[in-house]
């Protein structure tokens, strides 16, 4: 309780700050931060609500507005929406294109990023399950046809395999339309019968033929799917007639997407994650460590236009094609720890006892947990030097781990130490090693960086 109480501020008065509830297009949040899609950007008091004591920042990424939280924004989250009315994860109104909003690629972004992180605690939770399952063949105790490996695995799985289902889901309440629609649309391309009819040969419906293409695990043929499906539904309640409207609506939506889904919009989005995801693969292996390393040095100016989210879908895809990925995670874990190691290097320089103690508490949140914003915004951002030097160092950490080839193979939510080195254990101690390497030489070389770079005024 005494979590939510010191969010109360930030509830009572922030639907004022945003200019009013009908100004909110979507609502959501991430790990760290408040998302709000707004329709009016002018309407915004953005001075006031830095002003809020537990507000860390505030910034624009296109037409969202960003409110920078911490570890705890479900709370902050859930109070707002208890106080406000607002539905969680739910859009506020169904005209999110009203008139003068403009097409952007940012706002393809920001879709995508809303449609996948409220799917995040499930991914997180499916990939440590199967971490568990992996440390507990490496240390003896789980052997493969042991009951407990054999439901322990079925559960980690079960996050991927059915990530159709929830792609739709979330993605029905990103665009508006009909959730358990949504949550359809994303079975038709996982349905055992629909598998194994394209695995025995050509299947079509109504004459048009399907392409034979693998959907478990994706998620870009669920969510262009319902992308295209939630206007189409509006259309057909539009025109329905009261009376029938409960039948027609679901009916003739489902009777339109069905060759819309399985003939045209799965394929186009499966050729688009495996487009993707080789193109980054293609990228590492034409210029190999540099890609890391550049990654790696560039990645606090991700997080802080918030773009780092964008990212989840080929990270998603990646795993479900390939089983591991080799860049991103591996640039952001050592990215995330040197935030903190800068932080640490300042704490330990500075006189100043207020600084010394922010300081501190984000090394320690950085560096163990992988949240960036305390010790970004806090300290590093503010004083410059200390996020040169952890740009430095984070590329000089990235090379050494590119140069060691570590990947990663299961997505975390805690890109730290704690939760950030046990996703490399299923490629063997060879992997675990260089990221250990990685991490280790973007320490030092984000410690000596600061050490010189800053000079306390």
């Amino acid at each position: 309780m005494a979590k939510k109480d010191r969010y109360e501020e930030l509830a009572a008065g922030i639907l004022d700050l945003v200019g009013g509830k009908d100004n909110v297009a979507f609502f959501t949040h991430c790990v760290t931060r408040l998302r709000f899609n707004l329709k009016d950007k002018s309407l915004v008091k953005k001075e006031e609500i830095e002003k809020i004591s537990s507000v860390m920042g505030c910034q624009w990424s296109g037409d969202q507005l960003q409110i920078i939280i911490g570890q705890a924004v479900g709370d902050a989250y859930q109070l707002i929406c208890e106080k406000t009315g607002l539905a969680a994860q739910e859009t506020v109104n169904e005209n999110l294109d009203g008139p003068g909003k403009k097409f952007s690629p940012n706002m393809i972004l920001e879709s995508i990023a809303g449609c996948i992180t409220p799917l995040l605690p499930l991914l997180m939770a499916g990939g440590f399950i199967k971490i568990v399952v992996i440390l507990g063949e490496q240390l003896h105790l789980l052997a493969s046809g042991n009951p407990t490996h054999t439901v322990l695995s079925f559960v980690g799985d079960a996050a991927f395999y059915f990530l159709p289902i929830f792609v739709g889901a979330s993605a029905a309440k990103k665009f508006g339309a009909n959730t358990s629609l949504g949550m359809m649309v994303g079975a038709l391309f996982i349905h055992p019968n629909f598998i194994a009819a394209l695995a025995t040969g050509p299947l079509s419906v109504f004459g048009i033929p399907i392409y034979n293409a693998s959907y478990t695990s994706s998620i870009f043929p669920a969510l262009l799917s319902v992308a295209v499906m939630a206007p189409i539904e509006k259309f057909i309640a539009k025109h329905s007639p009261d009376s029938i409207r409960s039948i027609t609506e679901p009916f003739l939506t489902m009777l339109i997407m069905i060759p819309l889904a399985l003939c045209l919009l799965g394929p186009i989005g499966a050729f688009l994650g495996q487009f993707i995801s080789e193109a980054i693969i293609w990228l590492y292996e034409t210029v190999g460590f540099v890609g890391v390393a550049v990654f790696a040095g560039l990645c606090p100016l991700l997080v802080m236009t918030g773009m780092h989210a964008s990212l989840m879908p080929y990270l998603m895809n990646s795993f479900a094609l390939l089983g591991w990925e080799p860049i991103v995670l591996t640039g952001m874990i050592i990215s995330n720890i040197n935030q903190g190691v800068a932080c640490l290097a300042v704490a330990i320089r500075s006189k100043d006892a207020n600084l010394k103690a922010t300081a501190a508490g984000g090394a320690v949140t950085a560096m163990v947990g992988g949240v960036t914003e305390p010790a970004m915004y806090g300290v590093n951002l503010k004083l410059k030097t200390p996020l040169y030097g952890a740009m430095i160092g984070s590329t000089i950490g990235g090379a050494v781990a590119g140069i060691g080839k570590a990947v990663a193979y299961s997505i975390t939510g805690s890109a730290g130490l704690l939760g950030g080195i046990p996703v490399y254990l299923q490629g063997g101690m060879s992997n675990v090693i260089w990221m250990v390497a990685g991490i280790t030489a973007g320490i030092v070389a984000t410690f000596a960086a600061t050490v010189v770079l800053y000079k306390e005024k």
